[in-house]
């Protein structure tokens, strides 16, 4: 694989971080600004809202800037919102801060998934795409665990600054690995949007919507579960995040992997068993051995259909891929901020904190019902589709392709 996609790792590392440490957060900021769990966890939210938001608007200001040059300025608007969060006086500008870094989020995966993908052979798309996002969920073993354990211990504005300091180094890596790479001619803005009424298109970004919603339905609230229902201490949360971030590796590499081979036949398996695992999870919370290979699962269940999921993407958006690659990040985030929602509701309204499980479960089975009738849909229209690789994008025009 080339040296560039440690690039694009390494400023995923830094997203991945910022994305998901504050969930073993949460009731350090809650009790420093003084609000509830739930009121906290739009930190979340408005993180995952912010990625909705960004990853178009993002993705469309850069039409008219080399894809690489839009991967630095991207880090660089990273740092500012992480330094914001850092030093915010209030939860209101926390929440700002969290949102400007968000904006960052969606284009950069989505700008560097086409990155990843134009690397490599049309055989190898999706574990090039795994590659990148293995920078995303080596955070969740890393960068996760130590930024709670630092907050815990010393503060979790430092974690956030170091937070910033990752993105500094993300944006150097990109400035010296990635390559130059001029945007293909023939393809403008319109190309992109007319990508967005392939059917298959959408149906794959609901697929994201409520696959990976479940598991952050969730894996938001897995702190105040994990220590008022399986009985861990406060310290517990950081390997538990490990284990969470383990499985995410595992699934996300397996999903690469897998994914060039049988695409359909592996979102069916992961959506599946993930659906099943969370309702699971509601009885396996009321005990430490079993809440912690549970966690596990859901990482490695729920990653294992990123790969998939922006590949098929990438081949049903035809030679024009940007826009629908980004937007198809913005589902991921939109599913976490819905999920995240709806935990809050069900926690708020008194049904305790593994309720969020059901809310997650209930997600993931409809994401399954997506993935058949997209199948169902593909085989009616008689078109090769994506279920086995991607080699017949190179039939397409030259100006049109990724």
């Amino acid at each position: 694989m080339p040296l560039a996609l440690l690039a694009l790792a390494i400023g995923a590392f830094g997203i991945g971080t910022t994305e998901f440490v504050i969930m073993g957060l949460l009731p350090e900021v809650a009790g420093d600004f003084g609000v509830s769990i739930p009121t906290a966890g739009h930190l979340v939210t408005g993180y995952a809202l912010g990625v909705m938001l960004g990853a178009p608007l993002m993705t469309v200001l850069g039409t008219k800037i080399s894809r690489k040059r839009m991967l630095m300025l991207l880090m660089g608007l990273f740092v500012v919102g992480n330094l914001l969060s850092a030093l915010a006086p209030a939860f209101g500008l926390m929440l700002t801060g969290r949102v400007i870094a968000s904006l960052a989020h969606g284009a950069f995966f989505g700008i560097g998934s086409v990155v990843a993908a134009d690397l490599v052979a049309p055989d190898r798309k999706a574990g090039a795409i795994a590659l990148m996002f293995t920078g995303l969920t080596v955070a969740n073993v890393v960068g996760v665990p130590l930024g709670t354990l630092v907050g815990q211990s010393i503060g979790w504005r430092v974690t956030f600054a170091a937070v910033a300091a990752l993105g500094v180094a993300g944006l150097a890596g990109i400035a010296a690995l990635v390559p130059d790479m001029p945007r293909p001619e023939g393809v403008r803005l319109r190309h992109e949007l007319a990508a967005l009424k392939n059917a298959q298109v959408l149906l794959a970004m609901g697929m994201t919507v409520l696959g990976f919603g479940g598991v952050f339905a969730a894996i938001t609230y897995i702190a105040p579960m994990m220590t008022e229902v399986a009985g861990f201490a406060d310290g517990s949360v950081t390997w538990l995040l490990v284990l969470f971030g383990l499985g995410m590796v595992g699934g996300n590499l397996v999903g690469g992997r897998y994914a060039d081979r049988a695409l359909m036949p592996m979102l069916y398996v992961s959506l599946g068993a993930l659906a099943a695992v969370l309702a699971l999870f509601t009885l396996t919370a009321h005990n430490k051995v079993t809440a912690a290979v549970t966690v596990a699962l859901v990482g490695a269940l729920g990653f294992a259909t990123v790969a998939p999921l922006q590949k098929r993407v990438l081949d049903h958006a035809h030679g024009a891929p940007t826009l629908a690659s980004a937007l198809n990040i913005g589902a991921f985030n939109f599913g976490n901020a819905l999920s995240a929602w709806l935990g809050g509701l069900v926690i708020a309204a008194g049904l305790g904190y593994t309720a969020p499980n059901w809310i997650g479960a209930l997600l993931a089975a409809a994401a399954l019902v997506l993935a058949l009738v997209s199948a169902a849909l593909e085989r009616r229209a008689g078109a090769p589709g994506t279920a086995r690789t991607g080699p017949a994008s190179a039939e397409r025009p030259a100006a049109l392709t990724h």
